[in-house]
Formats: C-alpha cells, sequence, structure tokens
C-alpha cells in the first residue's frame, strides 16, 4: 500500500533530477565559457603589454612591424598587412602581400585616420577590416585584416586590434618628435657654429687687414722718403700678414668641407719622405723655420693619402708649434711606424696644455690656457680642428699627449693599406 504512492511520483523525481542535472550542465558550461573568455582577454591584455613595452624602448618602431602584424594575425587567425609612414622624408613601408585592392584600402584608411570594413562605420561591406596606426593628431600607416568577409569581429578582439595599432602609431609619432626635435638642435648648433666662425674670422681678419693696409699705404705715400731696409721691412710685413691670411681662409674653408656630408679625398699613394720634405720647404721660408727638425723612419711603406690635406695637417701643427713656444725650443716633426699605422707627430718644448684643455683645443675657436704667453698668439683656433677633421677623413686620429719635460706631442695616426704590386718592366 506504501510503495504505489512512491511509484506514482517517479516519473517526477525523474524529471526533476533531469532538470536539475541541466540546470548544473548549464551553469557548468557557463563557469567554462567564462574561464576561458577571462583566460582570452587575460592573453590578450599580456599581449599587448608585451607589445606595448617594445614600442616604449623602440628607437626605430617599424622595425618591429613584423611583430605587429603577427600579434593583429593572431587576435583573429587571419592574414595581416600593412603600410606604415615612418617619417615625412622616408619612403612607405609595406609589409605582407597586399594585392592592389588591399593596397589602396591601407592608403585610405591611413589618410582618413577610421577604420574600415567589416563591423565599422564605414565600408562596411568591404570583406577586409582595415585599422590605422593612430597617432596624437593623425595616422601615420594602417593594418588590414583579410579575408572577414561579411563576419565582424568581436567587440574584444577589434579593441585588441586596435589598441596594438594605436601603440604602434604612438611610437611612430614619438620617433617623429625626437627626429624634429634632433633636426632643430643640429640646426641650431650649426647656426651656432655658423655665428662663431664669422665672429672669429671678422676679428682675427680685422688686425692683418690693418697690418696689410697700412704697411702698403705707406709704401705709396711715403716711398721716396723710406730707406731700403724700411721699404723690405714693410714688404715683408705684408707677405707675412697675406700668408697668415691664406692659412686662415684655407682652414675655415677646409672645416667647411670636411664638416658636411659626402666628402671626398683626393687620395693617391703617396711618400711620407715626400709630404715632410715638401712641410720643411715651406717651413724654412719663415724666420723661425730653422728651429724645425724632422726625423723619418727609413723604409716606410707609401701612405692612402690625400696630399694636399696631410700638408696643411703638418702645416698647422708646425705653425702651433713654433706659436706656442720658446723662441730658442727646438721643435720635432717626426714620422714613424706603429704596427699597422704610421704615426706623424710635432713635438714642441712650450708651457704645455692644461688636462681639461686636452680635449677641448680641438674643437673650433677654442685656443686653450694662454696664460703663460706675454703675448696671444694670433688666430682663430681652428687650426687644429681642421687638422682632426683631415685625420679622421683618412679614418685616423689625432691625439695630444703631453711630454715628460713640458711640451705637447701632437700625434696623428693613418691606416697602412697594402699598395698595389707595380707591374714588372719586361
Amino acid at each position: 500500500m506504501i510503495a504505489r504512492p512512491i511509484i506514482q511520483f517517479l516519473p517526477w523525481i525523474a524529471t526533476g533530477s533531469l532538470m536539475a542535472l541541466a540546470w548544473v550542465g548549464w551553469k557548468l558550461g557557463r563557469a567554462w565559457e567564462s574561464l576561458r573568455a577571462a583566460q582570452r582577454a587575460a592573453q590578450l591584455e599580456r599581449a599587448l603589454r608585451e607589445f606595448g613595452d617594445l614600442m616604449r624602448d623602440a628607437d626605430r618602431p617599424e622595425e618591429h612591424a613584423a611583430e605587429l602584424l603577427r600579434a593583429v594575425s593572431d587576435t583573429a587567425g587571419l592574414p595581416a598587412a600593412a603600410l606604415l609612414r615612418p617619417a615625412p622624408d622616408v619612403a612607405e613601408l609595406v609589409l605582407g602581400e597586399p594585392d592592389a585592392n588591399a593596397l589602396a584600402g591601407l592608403q585610405l584608411c591611413a589618410d582618413s585616420g577610421r577604420a574600415l570594413g567589416p563591423g565599422t562605420d564605414h565600408h562596411a561591406e568591404e570583406p577586409d577590416l582595415y585599422l590605422p596606426l593612430r597617432g596624437r593628431d593623425a595616422a601615420l600607416g594602417a593594418v588590414t585584416l583579410r579575408g572577414l568577409g561579411d563576419l565582424a569581429l568581436p567587440v574584444d578582439q577589434l579593441a585588441h586590434a586596435q589598441a596594438l595599432c594605436d601603440q604602434m602609431g604612438l611610437a611612430l609619432q614619438r620617433r617623429r618628435v625626437q627626429d624634429e626635435a634632433r633636426q632643430a638642435a643640429e640646426l641650431a648648433q650649426t647656426q651656432s657654429a655658423r655665428n662663431a666662425m664669422l665672429a672669429a674670422i671678422s676679428h682675427d681678419y680685422r688686425t692683418p687687414l690693418a697690418t696689410i693696409m697700412g704697411s702698403a699705404s705707406a709704401l705709396q705715400t711715403q716711398d721716396e722718403r723710406l730707406s731700403p731696409a724700411q721699404r723690405r721691412e714693410l714688404a715683408e710685413r705684408i707677405v707675412d700678414e697675406t700668408a697668415r691670411l691664406v692659412r686662415l681662409t684655407d682652414n675655415t674653408l677646409q672645416l667647411a668641407r670636411l664638416g658636411g656630408p659626402g666628402v671626398a679625398l683626393r687620395c693617391d699613394w703617396e711618400s711620407a719622405e715626400e709630404i715632410v720634405g715638401a712641410a720643411l720647404r715651406r717651413v724654412r721660408r719663415r724666420p723661425d723655420g730653422q728651429r724645425v727638425k724632422a726625423r723619418v723612419e727609413a723604409g716606410l711603406p707609401l701612405l692612402w693619402c690625400d696630399a694636399a690635406l696631410m700638408s696643411q695637417l703638418l702645416d698647422n701643427l708646425v705653425d702651433n708649434a713654433l706659436k706656442y713656444s720658446p723662441a730658442e725650443a727646438t721643435v720635432e716633426l717626426v714620422v714613424r711606424r706603429l704596427g699597422s699605422e704610421v704615426m706623424f707627430a710635432v713635438r714642441d718644448r712650450g708651457p704645455g696644455i692644461a688636462a681639461a684643455w686636452r680635449e677641448r683645443v680641438f674643437d673650433a675657436f677654442q685656443r686653450g690656457d694662454l696664460a703663460a704667453f706675454s703675448q696671444r698668439p694670433a688666430g682663430a683656433g681652428v687650426g687644429l680642428a681642421v687638422c682632426r677633421a683631415i685625420a679622421e677623413a683618412h679614418g685616423g686620429e689625432l691625439s695630444l699627449r703631453p711630454r715628460g719635460h713640458g711640451g705637447c706631442s701632437f700625434e696623428c695616426r693613418l691606416p697602412l693599406r697594402e699598395a698595389p704590386q707595380l707591374p714588372e718592366v719586361s
């Protein structure tokens, strides 16, 4: 009697159990979907953070465009292509394999700065999605996901892909701003150097021009009243001051030329003995030229150099040594081989240069601490700057070494090249 009522409720119990199992299964399915969604969100967030770190540290973001394409492609599992505009003076960079239609879409997206294609408000009928690389005030390129058809990306994936593109766009704009700031600084530095050069030249031209004008005027107006010795002295003064002007002009022009882009040297195989001999012949014409003594190591190989520039380097170094050393002190010009280099050294016994000035003297318009001199030697302070520029243009270096018993040794080291074999004469 008791079992019969229970049997009557069994269908209801079974139905309730099935409904309970279905509800539990539904809840488990929702929980599983939530877990997968959370994992997917965490994965997208990690990818976005890692790409952001890469863009933050990138000096040239366009070099990481392949990483951007890979990250965007992984978002939807579709092939991607990109168009980047790194800088106004740099050609557009195309990555991936966009066809003509896709390339036109990339250019339109970059020009308009708006997303195009499925799931957007512009050209939603297009089968491909186009996302701009947005900077702060303009788009600097675009990325396309190929083959979406009429299906739109889920909202989270679309936002993730656009965020990746925006990070690249901001990085590209940061590079543009940095390039513009650097160009502005270089322009300001160039203008400052030009002003300093003009000021130095105008100042240092004034004295020799005044001397030349005064001597020439005296020869013109008082010639009959001057003795032969006085006329000779005035003529020598004109020659000396003219040579000073020529040296200043040559140094200034070479400094400007060697500091410009694409400097072309007129190099040939030259003999160190001939370069030094030519320098000695010129210096011997000076009243104090006998103080210069040369010593050239025997058997030196030929040098691949611009002989005119090397002559100017030696002239400047010797002139510097004669001006900044006592009248009775010897100036040495030494050439010898040091391993795979040849060293030209000009050594004096002057007061030397303080440690703080040993690099600064190679900057244009810097002339060191001249407190040891009773009279400031003439010059614009470009000679040593030209010498270093000449050495570096030859792939060498110019350095200053203090001498043990006073004075300086300016040492120019040039790399040796293997000279070509001369053809045998039959």
